[in-house]
């Protein structure tokens, strides 16, 4: 009985299961998915998680799937620089910055987990379907798609890492109002394109109503990268829900073209990029509202499950590791698994609360947002329309708040 139970294999929950090994701490993670495959596209994962993911002896694993990204550069639609800042090992920080496919990222925390943790631990066709409490323990039941209970867990603790729908969530808050969208439709794909600038740079371009960003996941034949690119377009004003909410649905040629073209980038042929990409996806650029509290008693909530955000500034997958890593220490530490959970929700509870605001207004992308108000046909010099102080701190402020900033 004396085990964490953990709902959800996604990045947070992995981490956490592979963290509690760490510490000698039994755990038993239950993922609602038949299989763990590589799905998904893009993502960036910061200096600070990293270091949690390199602490688990996983940097040779990233560096085979991933790439140490060098700078980020913000431009405007017609590829004019903004700001540039290196990242990473480039920045001054001990540990890189990795872009990656999540799907990668997932399949190797998977495989870790396979291989450290014992026989047994990990369970798919696994989904939460409800939990209560005693004063010793919690009991978790699991259902399969079919809707049979497949398994009754008992534990010392509750950890609810099953993402942005998380069943947990709706159980401890049935009158969250659910996914919050601002009007803004996003296209992503990827496919192995010859590299751009250095081979390891992100690009960011355009704004809050048109943004593109493009940057390299992994290594392809003949000197290639898999290169991940998004397209971001305000088709509303959020005042109604998303007109779909299928984080599967193929995006066409027909409806992306447009805004494509409307983008002038001279690192890149970015039209021939996407047309030559097989299968791209759209769905919207959703959040859910912050939470008041994450815990009750034995259960608590963890990564997209307690604090969804937008997918800008790098910070979904950074967050729900630092997540991770701080609960498994002070479960570590404390003598009583409340206690853990309740400070693990004052330490993280704010600090992303703050994150997810700062998203919802562009996070560090509000340097190209702000530049294109100021200039929106663009400009001669940079200096006339804003200084590199206010751009700084912008970008900088940033840094700070979602706790990445070389200090």
């Amino acid at each position: 009985m004396n085990r964490i139970l953990i709902a959800g294999a996604g990045v947070g929950g992995l981490t956490l299961a592979l963290s509690l090994h760490e510490r000698g701490i039994p755990c038993a993670v239950f993922e609602q998915a038949s299989e763990v495959r590589p799905l998904g596209v893009g993502i960036n994962t910061l200096p600070h998680a990293i270091k949690e993911l390199a602490d688990l002896g996983l940097l040779p694993a990233l560096d085979a799937v991933g790439i140490r990204t060098h700078e980020l550069i913000y431009v405007n639609r017609f590829g004019q620089e903004v700001w540039r800042e290196k990242r990473g090992l480039h920045a001054g920080h001990a540990v890189p910055q990795f872009s990656i496919h999540r799907g990668q990222l997932q399949a190797l925390l998977w495989q870790a987990a396979m291989e450290r943790l014992p026989p047994g631990t990990l369970h798919t066709g696994c989904r939460l379907d409800g939990f209560s409490q005693d004063d010793g323990s919690v009991t978790a039941t699991f259902m399969d798609r079919a809707g049979q209970v497949v398994a009754t867990e008992r534990g010392t603790a509750l950890v609810a890492a099953d993402g942005i729908h998380s069943a947990a969530r709706h159980i401890l808050h049935p009158d969250d109002p659910g996914i919050r969208w601002q009007g803004i439709m996003m296209w992503r794909g990827a496919i192995p394109w010859p590299a751009f600038l250095d081979g390891d740079s992100m690009v960011i371009a355009g704004d809050m109503a048109e943004k593109l960003v493009l940057y390299p996941i992994g290594r392809a034949e003949d000197g290639m990268r898999l290169t991940n690119w998004v397209i971001c377009v305000r088709t509303g004003d959020g005042s109604a829900p998303p007109p779909r909410e299928d984080w599967s649905r193929l995006g066409s040629l027909d409806t992306i073209l447009p805004s494509v073209r409307r983008f002038q980038m001279p690192m890149i042929d970015l039209e021939a990029l996407v047309r030559a990409t097989p299968e791209f996806y759209e769905y919207p650029m959703c959040d859910r509202d912050p939470l008041l509290w994450w815990t009750q008693g034995r259960v608590t909530l963890l990564g997209d499950a307690a604090h969804p955000m937008y997918p800008v500034g790098s910070n979904g997958a950074s967050q729900a590791i630092l997540d991770a890593r701080l609960l498994a220490r002070l479960l570590d530490e404390m003598p009583a698994a409340t206690d853990a959970l309740a400070a693990y929700e004052a330490d993280r509870l704010p600090k992303t609360r703050e994150i997810v605001r700062l998203n919802r207004m562009g996070g560090p992308e509000r340097v190209v947002d702000v530049v294109s108000a100021l200039a929106p046909d663009g400009f001669a010099r940079l200096e006339d329309v804003i200084s590199r102080e206010e751009l700084a701190v912008i970008a900088g402020g940033y840094a700070t708040t979602a706790g990445f900033a070389k200090v």
